[in-house]
């Protein structure tokens, strides 16, 4: 049985590291919380499947505020906790820090790297997931324009919406597309409302399919696509079931994997970076009974005659990260 307890604030943090047992593994969400419906929430799938199949018993703690980021992590090595995952790339200064002081400990951060050599870094090619789904978007467009709302403004979102609009215009290059991000900091994570905000806005700029990157803010821009009569695309778990019929597909990435997989290390843990991308099924996209109606045999060709390239080196779908720039739009 999972040992579900929520870090409510700085002095919980003290108070919940008593009663975990030594070498059980530990899990802290980012800020939006675990059940978020999308990339926390993958996480917790992951550590669920471990403790499922095991038997075994994790901690798990949902960051309030990023005060507590450096806390929850020192408390946790020193009660035992062995491995400590963390999701999120705002894990990755704190990290730096408290691995140094804990080499008997191993972490493993996800969305970001920290060299040390008790640290295993997961790192995912989101580029070829989006890419994959941009096509979709494209081959589903009425319009000619597709949209694509970002969660906070960095780097790593931008891969997502640069892979995706590369995949837009592979398949139609005259296509438009609009992106919005929610904000600058850690809050636009979680705020549906502004998601759904912006989702409006862009189905007003002509937007007929929408691909929200954004955590749970993404839950308004489905929310808010399925009530004006568009396409929503999801992204990190599964969320075509959240209307079905109206997610054209969402973009996995496999968190869920990475958890699981660091968990089953255990203290073994084995440090390093690990990249998750196509050609290990690291990402992908959704497709089931809630959004079979939308998906042609078209779409599926296509889109999967372009995995195959990925997978084999035929096609390299552009890094954003890896210029910060991105040819196929401006942001």
């Amino acid at each position: 049985m999972t040992l579900m307890k929520t870090l409510a604030g700085a002095t919980a943090a003290l108070a919940l590291m008593s009663g975990i047992a030594a070498a059980d593994p530990a899990i802290i969400y980012d800020l939006g919380g675990k059940f978020d419906k999308s990339f926390n929430e993958a996480a917790f799938n992951g550590a669920e499947r471990w403790a499922k199949e095991t038997g075994g018993t994790f901690k798990e703690l949902e960051m309030q505020s990023e005060a507590q980021r450096e806390q929850a992590l020192r408390r946790l090595a020193e009660s035992g906790a062995n491995p400590v995952v963390m999701t999120g790339f705002a894990f990755g200064d704190v990290l730096d820090k408290v691995a140094r002081d804990f080499p008997d400990t191993k972490f493993a951060i996800i969305d970001m790297v920290v060299e040390q050599p008790n640290v295993k870094s997961v790192v995912f090619n989101e580029h070829e997931g989006s890419y994959l789904v941009g096509m979709m978007a494209a081959m589903a467009s009425k319009t000619g324009t597709v949209g694509f709302i970002g969660g906070m403004d960095i780097p790593l979102i931008r891969k997502f919406g640069c892979g995706y609009a590369e995949g837009v215009k592979a398949v139609n290059p005259d296509a438009k597309i609009v992106v919005n991000f929610t904000g600058t900091t850690p809050a636009a994570w979680n705020d549906p409302v502004k998601g759904a905000e912006l989702a409006k806005g862009q189905k007003a700029q002509g937007a007929d399919v929408i691909y929200a990157a954004a955590g749970g803010t993404g839950v308004g821009v489905l929310q808010a696509a399925a009530d004006e009569g568009i396409l929503s695309i999801g992204v990190d778990s599964n969320q075509n079931y959240m209307h079905p019929g109206k997610v054209l597909t969402s973009m996995l990435k496999r968190v869920d994997n990475a958890v699981y997989e660091a968990f089953k290390e255990g203290p073994e843990l084995k440090p390093g970076i690990t990249v998750m991308g196509l050609a290990n099924d690291g990402v992908g996209y959704a497709l089931d009974d809630n959004n079979k109606p939308l998906v042609t045999q078209e779409m599926l060709d296509a889109v999967n005659a372009a995995a195959g390239k990925i997978k084999a080196g035929e096609l390299t779908v552009h890094d954003y990260m890896s210029d910060n720039a991105c040819p196929a739009v401006a942001f």
